[in-house]
């Protein structure tokens, strides 16, 4: 049962994707939004506006924002390889991808991009293995489990449906525990990655992390429960149930932000080239003048008199003032779609 709606679900996000008009132009926020959920799993306090405010200001003062943003550029990276490059899953990638994760952030001195060398730990209050909730396979170990993984990745003939194979690759990652620091991150980068390389998702848009976040300490404690008792039907259950919710609220949220543009061009109708910056406004809700010109080829009279018809229209409220302030346009109807608590 719960396979079903789990996999219907993600049928459904997959239709939308394909119906939207110009579904890429989601990908950023939905990607900006996975990568939040996923790097406060870890810890971090940065928010969804936080991290659009940084990516079109350059203005990244604060270590989680960064993560957060490395984040996005690791999963970006491989979507690219995948798409462009036409470049399988593969350890080789993941190495690629971690190394991106963790350079210039917290972490950046555990080997990015290597597989550890070393022992390493889970949860320990004195910092010993003798005391650790979890001890992963030691190195010589860690190697055999990798290439199992990697085979198991690439089987031509699974037995399993998709879903499970994702949902139990996902645990046997987080298992082996490949690096020094960043594991829990790239398990769950995997598990896009692995639907896209799979054909099921033509674009990242599905964003598990938001359903592994407020469920945390269920999430650490069915991969515990596995490890220690066995308990592969409850970690199923629980992962096949975190796919159908993040799915069916991906599909809700896409119809919200196409019903959002649609209504945004309608208003400006003989707006000239104002409706190219409404499309930019779903990739990141935040825009500058800087911004415009950089992306539209624009004036800075141009682009301050297009953002000042988008606030006309009640499209964009401008943010900050003052001299030395950098002065924002954003779009709060499309920024509280993508993150009701902003």
């Amino acid at each position: 049962m719960r396979l079903s709606e789990a996999d219907a679900a993600l049928g459904r996000l997959a239709g939308a994707g394909r119906l939207l008009p110009d579904p890429h132009l989601l990908v950023n926020a939905y990607i900006t939004r996975e990568a939040v959920s996923s790097s406060r799993i870890e810890g971090t306090q940065a928010s969804v506006t936080e991290v659009f405010d940084a990516a079109v200001t350059g203005e990244t003062k604060r270590d989680d924002i960064r993560e957060v943003r490395n984040y996005v550029a690791a999963l970006e990276h491989g979507v690219r390889r995948m798409q462009d490059d036409d470049f399988p899953i593969s350890l080789r990638l993941i190495k690629e991808m971690h190394k991106i994760l963790l350079t210039g952030v917290r972490g950046h001195d555990k080997t990015p991009g290597e597989f550890r060398t070393t022992q390493n730990w889970i949860d320990s209050p004195d910092n010993r293995p003798t005391t650790a909730t979890f001890v992963p396979p030691p190195v010589h170990e860690m190697w055999q489990a990798l290439d199992d993984w990697e085979k198991y990745l690439h089987d031509g003939e699974p037995r399993l449906p998709l879903l499970v194979r994702c949902a139990l690759l996902h645990y046997q990652f987080e298992t082996i525990h490949p690096f020094l620091d960043g594991n829990g991150r790239m398990g769950r980068l995997f598990i896009v990655l692995y639907l896209m390389g799979r054909g099921r998702l033509a674009a990242p848009l599905l964003y598990l992390s938001g359903y592994l976040d407020r469920r945390k300490s269920d999430y650490y404690d069915r991969l515990q429960y596995v490890r220690e008792r066995g308990q592969v039907t409850e970690w199923l259950q629980f992962f096949l149930d975190g796919v159908a919710v993040e799915a069916t609220d991906a599909v809700d949220r896409a119809e919200q932000l196409s019903d959002l543009r649609e209504g945004y061009r309608s208003r400006l109708q003989g707006g000239g080239r104002s409706h190219l910056a409404v499309d930019l406004l779903f990739a990141n809700q935040i825009l500058t003048v800087r911004h415009l010109q950089d992306r539209l080829g624009l004036s800075q009279p141009g682009a301050n008199q297009m953002l000042r018809r988008l606030a006309a229209a009640g499209i964009v409220q401008e943010i900050g003032s003052g001299p030395g302030v950098r002065h924002r346009w954003i779009s709060t109807d499309v920024l509280k779609v993508l993150d009701p608590e902003a």
